[in-house]
């Protein structure tokens, strides 16, 4: 008895989920489904059937996005910006997160509270102020607000990087100061990879970060040129309002980048949130 209704109670949840996933997965679907087709039958699709399959399947509403923006171009700048505030976070979380916890040096934790307490900090805040730094350097209008903050790290993925660096045992660090490693060895040949899951966790959150950032690309680029997926989406659909068919065909192509990602590395993501917090 037991056994059947384990079984019926994994079967609910299973249908629940299901159900869950289908719902949420609607807004996508319609996405993709309308990229696909002409503006005519946006408006003249009446039947459930007609909603669902194009008829014709118009393949051109993907090329045509390419002839009225600078689409590779976008595309370009935010594979650019992504890929570099990507190395940048890090690299830059996770030495800082090594040196919460397993370096000794004065005010080391009270220097950590200071650091968990700018998370507390909207990014509205510190907005006004940045600008005026990256103004006075004359950077506004170029990428480099867009990837240099990411080198200085993020408070949360440190927090993260630090619990895991904790539940790493001392005695393979000792070990190899025994044998004569330094810490920045200890830190690269030893620390990062036993800490995989976690960095593929944070490559993952800033990737879906800096893709879809659109506040800070509306803030800094106002050249065409240099404009990012997001902004340059925002340009399309402005000019291209009551063509719903070339919308979708260009949020399919940025967003398609994102379902890819995260379903090639979902597994280290799971895992690296998963283990967050758990001390050994």
């Amino acid at each position: 008895m037991s056994s059947e209704s384990s079984k019926r109670s994994f079967f609910l949840r299973q249908l629940v989920l299901f159900a869950g996933a289908l719902i949420f997965s609607i807004p996508f679907f319609w996405m993709l489904i309308t990229s696909f087709k002409t503006p005519q039958q946006i408006v003249n699709d009446r039947t459930i059937l007609d909603i669902l399959i194009p008829h014709p399947v118009r393949w051109k509403n993907f090329s045509d996005i390419f002839h009225i923006v600078p689409f590779a171009k976008f595309f370009l700048n935010t594979t650019l910006v992504t890929l570099t505030s990507i190395f940048g976070t890090t690299l830059a979380s996770s030495l800082v997160a090594f040196s919460f916890a397993r370096l000794k040096w004065p005010g080391r934790n009270a220097v950590f509270v200071v650091l968990l307490a700018t998370m507390m900090l909207p990014y509205q805040v510190t907005m006004v102020p940045q600008f005026l730094i990256f103004k006075a350097l004359g950077w506004v209008n170029t990428l480099k607000p867009l990837w240099l903050p990411s080198m200085f790290g993020t408070a949360f993925f440190i927090f993260l990087l630090r619990q895991f660096f904790l539940s790493i045992p001392k005695d393979l660090v000792e070990s190899a100061r025994i044998d004569g490693c330094g810490y920045f060895r200890i830190y690269w040949d030893i620390m990062l990879p036993l800490i995989k899951p976690a960095l593929l966790a944070i490559v993952i959150f800033q990737f879906m970060y800096a893709w879809n950032d659109l506040l800070s690309p509306l803030i800094y680029i106002h050249d065409q040129n240099l404009m990012t997926l997001s902004i340059g989406l925002q340009v399309f659909k402005s000019s291209r309002a009551t063509e719903w068919n070339l919308v979708m065909a260009a949020s399919s192509l940025m967003t398609l980048p994102i379902v890819v990602v995260f379903f090639a590395a979902q597994k280290y993501f799971i895992q690296g949130v998963t283990l967050t917090g758990l001390k050994g």
